[in-house]
């Protein structure tokens, strides 16, 4: 299955280039798409196995999982098969130990690049994941190993999916470990989609400080011939300032500072509403 499921990834990375504003995948690049999950998929299965007599132990290997396991895959296959991630404003990151509540990252969701460069930001947190997402070798494990948060989205059980969302959320938060979130929730580059309510739902219940993230992607980042040439510019993260969060804002309005804050780093790009009006 390590080498069977990443097929699926390249197809699914495939389709966000697509557009003609942006570079096509080139051979090359889905050959690094497909080498770059393999890679993520057997050292993640590598670490599970090497966890599970801490699980047996102690009954937890949560913070090993993520701190040591999820923390060096993505690292390693980010440094190896793209280059460097740039991170900008570190400074406004909250501390290895934030208190309570939490705070919630969020970020916009452009490559499954994503969820290998945020690590960059050498902080714990838990993420949002389908349920679909245990199947895959190695990286379900680990990930459950993690205490990540696993959603149903089938027909008929996202209301009680959902429920659990918020309720593991809050757990988290109260505890003092950081949620992170795609409140975007597609991948997605050539627009700039709307964000969901669940992360500034959750912000707003508990209070928690939201710290907005941008992740550019620099254009044909798979096609270069890194490792094997020059590097290719570097994926640029940056930290904006922390919105402290009370309760009463207007939902949307928030929804819409975050967006604009995050994306007021990243190359102009125009609204998914605006473009169906077209």
């Amino acid at each position: 299955l390590c080498f069977v499921a990443p097929i699926v990834s390249v197809l699914q990375e495939r389709k966000i280039w697509a557009p003609k504003s942006l570079p096509s995948l080139s051979l090359w690049g889905m050959i690094k798409v497909y080498l770059f999950n393999v890679f993520w998929m057997m050292a993640c299965l590598v670490w599970s196995v090497l966890l599970i007599p801490k699980l047996i132990l102690t009954g937890s290997a949560e913070r090993e999982a993520h701190c040591w396991g999820e923390w060096s895959v993505a690292n390693f296959v980010c440094d190896f098969f793209v280059g460097a991630v740039l991170v900008r404003g570190a400074e406004n990151l909250p501390s290895n130990e934030p208190g309570t509540p939490a705070p919630i990252y969020i970020c916009n969701h452009a490559s499954q690049l994503d969820v290998g460069a945020v690590y960059k930001i050498n902080r714990r947190f838990k993420w949002i994941a389908k349920k679909s997402v245990l199947f895959l070798p190695g990286v379900g494990q680990l990930m459950y190993l993690s205490g990540h948060i696993f959603i149903d989205r089938k027909t008929g059980k996202n209301k009680s999916s959902v429920q659990n969302l918020y309720e593991k959320s809050n757990q988290a938060i109260q505890s003092g470990i950081p949620m992170f979130f795609f409140p975007q929730g597609t991948r997605w580059i050539a627009e700039r989609r709307d964000m969901k309510d669940g992360a500034f739902k959750i912000a707003q219940s508990n209070r928690s400080t939201l710290v907005p993230l941008s992740l550019e992607m620099p254009p044909g980042i798979w096609n270069s011939f890194y490792p094997f040439g020059p590097k290719p510019p570097p994926v640029i993260l940056t930290v904006h300032k922390p919105i402290p969060v009370t309760g009463e804002e207007d939902r949307e309005e928030l929804k819409k500072k975050c967006a604009d804050i995050i994306y007021s780093v990243l190359p102009k790009v125009e609204m998914a509403e605006s473009r169906k009006t077209k």
